[in-house]
Parts: structure tokens; C-alpha cells; sequence
């Protein structure tokens, strides 16, 4: 057997994650699935393993079979004296179609520990199974139908989610929405290529399969629609992989003390001393949903300490990577007349100004200060004290509106969350805006199809209709092996 394998193997792996627990599992799929678990399970019952109904556990003894061949089936009686026991656990069988890969899958259920787990794949192996490949339960799945490839994607989103949100998209993503709006565009274009293309075949009949004024409306329409997925992009980032917040400003303004309050938790060290932090502090937390990485930086100012220097150069550098950066000032070091010599932040990024310490001056003076501020940086301006929590619940607010809308429900339709899915998009997207401006010079028709036909293409990519083997093994080698 080649150290790759068919996918005509029967493939077994631990599917469960790494560690101790209560329960453990081990999967076997393939057409072997049930010659192979019944040389490892030693069903309490006596029965044939081939007569076990499908989906119902059954108790079993777990064993490393003495007689691993296919086809050489020892008897309940000289498994008893010959099979080494790893085990006791439950063992079901679920028949062809009606499992995850939509072939025969074989489950083992037994304790969670490490070396059980290991010795029950190794009886596997050792009874005639190949072990899988990262992905390759997923990978069957879709090859024998189970799911479209923006589904099996969805698998994976749902394994990594880190939110509530970025879980309920993913769900939704299982569930199959964005194929289904995918694969009504692209059944749309195939028609309307088609219809075209048969007006080409018979010209010299001149019979018009599809008028032009009728082909530009439908077109319009699918490019819009496009569009309009096409513009859930960068929500489905932020939801899937989250949002990195960086906070940022002078030493001494309250960065440190502003991570903590955010995260509960005392996360970096405070001190009176200019200069504390010297290096990235990073914690994820989850706000409403929508995870959320607060990255604390060193503040900003000359110094001729070359530790601190590095630790201003990693600041300016998390601050082009961040999703939003929060610029804190020193209410109580700003009057009115300072304001002048303010530096206010560049908006490379999206950025809020955040104004700390307003507990130490009276509520007249920070409405004045506040609307000065406004006066002089498109920056949203948030005054809050971190010493006494004022204004940091307004603060968490602001940042998840930066993304989000204020709900997002299921009817709010499909959102993107591949870069894969987008760049497929974008150049369906390209394609269609070709042929109608191709139809509305009067180009030839042979021309609009190409167009056409590129537009279809861009969108079968998404669900998998038409793949290569390079981009299939690039999705799922993300998968960890046994799923």
C-alpha cells in the first residue's frame, strides 16, 4: 500500500482531540469499515458484526486482532484465547449512504486515554485499515457528494470557531445557504450561455435563442447580486477570524490599565514609571459574540533606550496590522490650550480616540474637551476612565460597531468568509461586467460566452463544481487529521 493511499483505502484515525477524557473515538471509513471492526470489536452479544442494524451502539470488548487479514474471520470462540483485550467501549456501524463520508463508517467509542486511543488505531491498522489523512474523512465527503466544497469549509470553520458569532455563521455556511444562492447564479448563467450559445449555432437560421435587451437585464441582476455578496467579505473576516484592537499613545496615558479593565484581569504590569511596557501583550476576549484581540504596546516617544526602541518599532508594526487602533490621551494633561500641540494620529487605520482619566476633571470640562477633540480629527472621541469603569461599556460598543451591524440574524442572508470565496467572486464579478459591456458595444457573441462561460467557472469554484486537485489538497490539509 502506497504511504498516500486511494480513495479506494479504508482509512481509520483518532477523531477525537488530544488529551484525557471520559470518552474517546476512533473512525474507521471505507468499504472494509465492518470486516475491519469486526476483527478489533468483540461484540458482547456474539452477533455477526455484518447483522448489527445501523446507528445502534453496541457494547463490545476492544482487542489488537490475532488474525489481521480480510477475509480469514476467526470465531468468537478463538478470539476469546487469542486476541489481545485493549479495552471495553461501544461500537457502532453506520451503513452506506446514510454516514458523514457517505461510505461504511465504522465508530469505536472507548476510554479517552492517549495510549488506549493509539492502540486502537494501531489495531486498525493492523486489521487491514491505512491511517487517514488530514482532511480525508471531510475530503470523502465531498468527492462522494455529502457536501459542496463551501460546506465542507464550514466544517472546518465550525471545528476552529472562537466566537458565538463566528459559530453561527459557520452553521450557516453547513447548512448550506451560500451554495444554495451560488448554485442558483451559476444555473442562471449556464442558461443564459447556453441559449447563447445555440443562437450561435444556428446564425445563418437567424433564430435568437435569448434577446439582448432581455440577456442585459438578467446579467445586471447576477452582477448585482454578486455585488451584494461580494460586500459581506469583510464581515465574514471579522466573524470568522475576529478583530485585532491595538492600543496605542504616549507612556503613561493608561494603555496597560485600559488592557486589564478590558480583560479582568491584571494581564500587564501598571506602574507609575514611563516606559513599563516594552514589548506586545496580547489576549483574546469575547464581546457580544464577536471576538476581539486587545494588543497593549509600548508608548510612544523618543528614547534613546535601545529595549524601548524595539518595543516602539513592534508597536508601529502591530499598529499596521491592527483592525482598529484606539489612541488614548491623557484627559488630565489636556487642556484647552494643549490642544494645539496635540499630535492627533494619522488614519492609515481605522482609529478612536479614546480620552482617559476624565474622573479627575469636572463633567463641563470633559464635554468642552470632547468637542474640541471632534473639532479637529474625524476620530470618533470616547472619554472613559479605566479607574472607575465610566465610559468603558460605551468603548466596547463603538469597537464592535467598527464591524458589525447592531444584530445579525439569520435572515440577514449569505456572508462570505473565504479569501478563496471572495477572489472567486471578484472575478465572477469581473467577468460579467465583460460580457455586458461586450453586448452593449454590439461584440461579437462568440466573445460574450467566453465572458460568460468565465463567470460560470468562478462560481462553480466556490461549491466545488469545478476544482483542481492543487486547490482540494490545499483545503483540506488545514484539517487536522480524523475529521
Amino acid at each position: 500500500m502506497s504511504a498516500v493511499g486511494t480513495p479506494e483505502d479504508t482509512i481509520c484515525a483518532i477523531a477525537t482531540p488530544a488529551g484525557e477524557g471520559g470518552i474517546g473515538i476512533v473512525r474507521i471509513s471505507g468499504q472494509h469499515a465492518a470486516d475491519i471492526g469486526s476483527r478489533v470489536a468483540r461484540l458482547r452479544s456474539k452477533q455477526s458484526f455484518h447483522t448489527l442494524a445501523s446507528h445502534k451502539l453496541q457494547l463490545a470488548d476492544i482487542l489488537f486482532p490475532s488474525v489481521p487479514s480480510i477475509g480469514r474471520l476467526p470465531t468468537f470462540e478463538t478470539r476469546q484465547s487469542t486476541d489481545q483485550i485493549i479495552d471495553e467501549g461501544l461500537v457502532v456501524y453506520m451503513k452506506a449512504p446514510r454516514s458523514f463520508t457517505a461510505e461504511d463508517v465504522v465508530e469505536i467509542h472507548c476510554h479517552g486515554s492517549g495510549l488506549v486511543l493509539q492502540r486502537v488505531c494501531e489495531a486498525c491498522v493492523a486489521a487491514g485499515a491505512r491511517l487517514a489523512q488530514p482532511g480525508e474523512f471531510t475530503k470523502r465527503a465531498f468527492l462522494n457528494g455529502r457536501l459542496d466544497l463551501s460546506q465542507a469549509e464550514a466544517v472546518l470553520d465550525t471545528i476552529r470557531a472562537k466566537s458565538e458569532l463566528g459559530l453561527k455563521l459557520a452553521q450557516r455556511q453547513l447548512r448550506g445557504e451560500l451554495a444554495q444562492q451560488v448554485h442558483r447564479l451559476r444555473t442562471g448563467l449556464v442558461g443564459l450561455l447556453a441559449n447563447l450559445e445555440a443562437g450561435i449555432d444556428f446564425a445563418e437560421e437567424n433564430i435568437a435563442f435569448v434577446g439582448r435587451n432581455e440577456m442585459i437585464l438578467s446579467l445586471r441582476e447576477t452582477l448585482s447580486q454578486v455585488q451584494r455578496i461580494l460586500a459581506t467579505a469583510e464581515t465574514g473576516r471579522v466573524l470568522r477570524d475576529g478583530v485585532r484592537v491595538v492600543i496605542s499613545g504616549e507612556p503613561n496615558v493608561g494603555k496597560s490599565s485600559l488592557l486589564n479593565s478590558l480583560l479582568r484581569e491584571d494581564r500587564a504590569i501598571v506602574t507609575d514609571i514611563p516606559g513599563t511596557t516594552r514589548d506586545i501583550i496580547e489576549e483574546s476576549v469575547v464581546w457580544l459574540g464577536l471576538r476581539v484581540t486587545l494588543i497593549d504596546t509600548a508608548g510612544l516617544r523618543d528614547t534613546t533606550d535601545p529595549v524601548e526602541r524595539e518595543g516602539i518599532r513592534r508597536s508601529k508594526e502591530a499598529q499596521d496590522q491592527a483592525d482598529i487602533v484606539l489612541h488614548v490621551l491623557d484627559g488630565s494633561q489636556l487642556t484647552m490650550n494643549d490642544l494645539r500641540n496635540v499630535c492627533f494620529p494619522s488614519l492609515v487605520h481605522e482609529r478612536l480616540l479614546v480620552v482617559n482619566k476624565i474622573d479627575l476633571l469636572a463633567a463641563a470640562s470633559v464635554e468642552s474637551l470632547s468637542g474640541a477633540l471632534r473639532a479637529r480629527t474625524p476620530c470618533k472621541v470616547l472619554p472613559i476612565s479605566v479607574r472607575t469603569g465610566e465610559g468603558l461599556e460605551a468603548l466596547k460598543v463603538a469597537i464592535r460597531a467598527q464591524f458589525l451591524k447592531p444584530s445579525l440574524e439569520a435572515s440577514d442572508g449569505v456572508v462570505v468568509t473565504h479569501v478563496r470565496h471572495r477572489v472567486a467572486l471578484e472575478r465572477a464579478e469581473t467577468s460579467l461586467q465583460e460580457s455586458l459591456v461586450s453586448i452593449e458595444r454590439g461584440i461579437e457573441p462568440e466573445f460574450v460566452a467566453v465572458d460568460l462561460r468565465d463567470a460560470a467557472d468562478a462560481l462553480g469554484e466556490i461549491v466545488g463544481a469545478i476544482t483542481s486537485d492543487e486547490v482540494l489538497d490545499r483545503i483540506f490539509s488545514e484539517f487536522c487529521i480524523g475529521k
